[in-house]
């Protein structure tokens, strides 16, 4: 539902409406209200210049010092001031001001009751003094008769009269002034989150190129250059008289030793994406290769050692500990064997460039891209300044791979390149949107906002009370007019600086991420990540527009940061949700094992079929050579009388009678086969 406040601006209005003056032409009957008109426009704009162009506080003078005669009062000196409604107060000459008396008054107001002048409880109690502006009508006129139904009574007053009044309040004062990193704020919400998320996007973003590089060029050969063999010196020769020892090595060496495993590592496994003659010429050009046996024995015993170093110590931030781990795991499994992992294409050529992939990274890389997308949308959610329409959209179109339960320790299992594609593209993807995020929120502090008119009370002082007596005056404290305004005040050291970087960040171009380019043949050159388990600094124009906004200057106040609620998992729900993964896993092994059985039990059934077709055309000759056989009991052939030769079996027909030899014949009755006698010791 839209509401319309007469202006256009679709609610309730907030600041001062269009503005109308008369317009005064010849013959026209002016009144009263044509006239007050007048006079309310041109006083309404010069409160708004007031308001917006230069802001609340002390134009000049105002300076209160100490009452010559003491006790509890205060010489307020003439000066000009500006309240938040844009009012001018003037203060045209010296005032003696009673601050006991302000704070009795203020008392009253609060409670109510009138305790005397008894401020023997007011030792070391501090208190602002302020001036507020303030009308008073003054010269009451009789009106003339007019035809009105309900004339004014009496007398009317024909002058407003601009004054002002001191009063006291709370010493803790609310600053005007707009420092730009309160609104950047606002947008990122609780910052802790937003690094989170952000320093979560950087790992992700350092291994990125590598992993399309990796999955799109499984069968290709990455490039050993000079750069990737001085490197091989440098870590061997590190390795050789280090990587030795007992024992697990401290932390400082334990980083030491990850790196040059690293190093080392990265540069074994791009000689093994070559064929044998490939390595062969590679040995002539680079002679310290003849030394790769070497070389995977001395990383053999590095890992044994890193095994058992303390990595919570060595690297205490989560982040970088488990690609730690995934150097020390990948590189035990994939160079230090004889030949390599000709079986594992896609991690060799992950350490190739520098970057293992471990089971475990794996995981959280998957964990990673799940709350950057999360805090996304959160923010988007509540972002009331976005001027990148599409971004949203963007984001909820973004297909997350499904969460993974925590691996054992030190797993070694392989990822498909399908795997490392999606995670590579949703992390490119995601990590293009958090760019256009932080981008529209830096852009949009460049706008200043308007503040509202609600405290229209000036500081002038801080006063300290002992007793009934005012014993220090401080001043230095109180807002002052600057040009341009308070809300561009603090800004003039680095306003230029930023304009000079929006130029470049706030209306450029969308970011955009792009898939590294291969070559269609040859080896594929690609860069070794340097620092990857060092900082991870932040650069370019958009981190430094950041960094000016967020980090004060000297003398700057701090951007204050938005107070919202922050709803964390409970721990209830994130076990159930890692038992829910393990469920997803056991349940797709099922499938699998489901799936394997039912063609087992398809295959049996064609074979069943199969004899059961070719089974009624051999039982017949089965049966009749069955009914030949030989009886097994007394070897006679069927029809054989005992005792009987077989040549002399005896013809039926000679037994028959004259009178039943012209009868047909009719088929020998089968003889009953007598039972087989069981030998002693015979099992049944």
């Amino acid at each position: 539902m839209r509401t319309d406040c007469g202006c256009g601006c679709g609610g309730e209005a907030t600041r001062t409406s269009a503005f109308v003056r008369p317009r005064f032409f010849a013959g026209q009957l002016l009144t009263e209200d044509d006239l007050s008109l007048l006079v309310e426009y041109t006083t309404a704009k010069s409160r708004l210049h007031n308001r917006s162009l230069y802001g609340p506080g002390v134009v000049c003078g105002l300076g209160v010092t100490c009452d010559p005669c003491g006790g509890g009062t205060v010489a307020v000196h003439p000066g000009h001031a500006l309240d938040r409604a844009g009012n001018d107060i003037v203060v045209p000459c010296t005032e003696r001001v009673d601050v006991t008396a302000l704070v009795r008054e203020l008392r009253i107001s609060g409670l109510g009751v009138d305790c005397g002048a008894d401020c023997g409880d007011d030792g070391g109690r501090r208190y602002g003094l302020y001036v507020r502006y303030q009308e008073s009508p003054v010269e009451p006129v009789a009106p003339y008769a007019t035809e009105e139904p309900c004339p004014a009574p009496g007398c009317v007053p024909s002058r407003i009269q601009e004054g002002f009044r001191f009063l006291v309040g709370p010493a803790d004062v609310e600053d005007h002034r707009h420092n730009p990193g309160t609104r950047l704020l606002a947008s990122l919400g609780d910052l802790p989150r937003a690094d989170r998320a952000r320093t979560r996007d950087r790992r992700l973003g350092m291994y990125t190129d590598a992993l399309l590089a990796a999955s799109l060029g499984t069968g290709r050969t990455f490039r050993f250059d000079a750069a990737d063999a001085r490197r091989y010196a440098t870590a061997l020769a590190w390795l050789r008289e280090n990587a030795g020892g007992e024992g697990p090595p401290p932390p400082p060496t334990a980083r030491e030793m990850t790196e040059h495993v690293r190093a080392l590592a990265a540069a074994v496994a791009r000689f093994d994406t070559y064929d044998p003659a490939g390595q062969e010429q590679l040995g002539r050009d680079y002679p310290d290769l003849a030394t790769v046996r070497e070389a995977r024995g001395v990383l053999g015993t590095a890992c044994e050692r890193l095994r058992g170093a303390d990595l919570e110590a060595a690297w205490p931030d989560p982040l970088r500990r488990t690609i730690a781990r995934a150097v020390v795991t990948e590189t035990a499994a994939r160079v230090v064997p004889a030949q390599g992992d000709p079986d594992a294409p896609l991690e060799v050529r992950m350490l190739a460039q520098g970057t293992p992939l471990g089971h475990a990274l794996r995981v959280e890389f998957r964990a990673d891209i799940a709350l950057v997308r999360e805090w996304l949308l959160g923010r988007l959610d509540q972002a009331a300044d976005l001027a990148d329409c599409a971004l949203r959209a963007d984001v909820a179109t973004v297909d997350v791979p499904p969460l993974l339960p925590p691996p054992p320790p030190d797993s070694t299992e392989k990822a498909t390149v399908a795997e490392a594609q999606q995670i590579a593209e949703t992390a490119a993807a995601l990590g293009t949107a958090l760019r256009r995020f932080l981008t529209d929120a830096a852009c949009a502090t460049l706008n200043p906002p308007c503040g509202d008119s609600a405290d229209t009370d000036v500081l002038l002082a801080h006063v300290e009370l002992n007793g009934c007596d005012v014993v220090r005056v401080c001043s230095a404290t109180r807002e002052q007019v600057l040009p341009g305004g308070s809300a561009y005040g603090e800004w003039l050291p680095k306003l230029y600086r930023l304009r000079e970087l929006a130029e470049r960040v706030c209306c450029g171009p969308l970011p955009s991420c792009r898939k590294p380019a291969l070559p269609s043949e040859g080896p594929v050159a690609r860069p070794y990540a340097e620092g990857l388990l060092g900082d991870w600094p932040r650069t370019g124009d958009l981190e430094e527009m950041l960094s000016l906004l967020l980090t004060p200057a000297p003398g700057e106040t701090p951007p204050k940061a938005l107070h919202e609620q922050v709803y964390t998992t409970p721990s209830e729900v994130t076990d159930s949700m890692q038992e829910l993964a393990r469920l997803r896993t056991q349940v797709s092994d099922l499938t699998a094992a489901l799936e394997g059985l039912r063609a087992q039990m398809s295959s049996a059934q064609t074979q069943v079929t199969h004899l059961a077709e070719r089974l009624p055309e051999r039982l017949g000759p089965r049966l009749a050579q069955l009914e030949g056989t030989p009886d097994q009991a007394t070897g006679e052939a069927p029809g054989q009388a005992s005792g009987e030769a077989p040549d002399q079996a005896r013809d039926p027909a000679a037994d028959q009678s004259p009178d039943q030899a012209d009868e047909p014949a009719k088929p020998p009755a089968k003889r009953a086969r007598a039972p087989r006698t069981r030998k002693s010791g015979e099992t049944p």
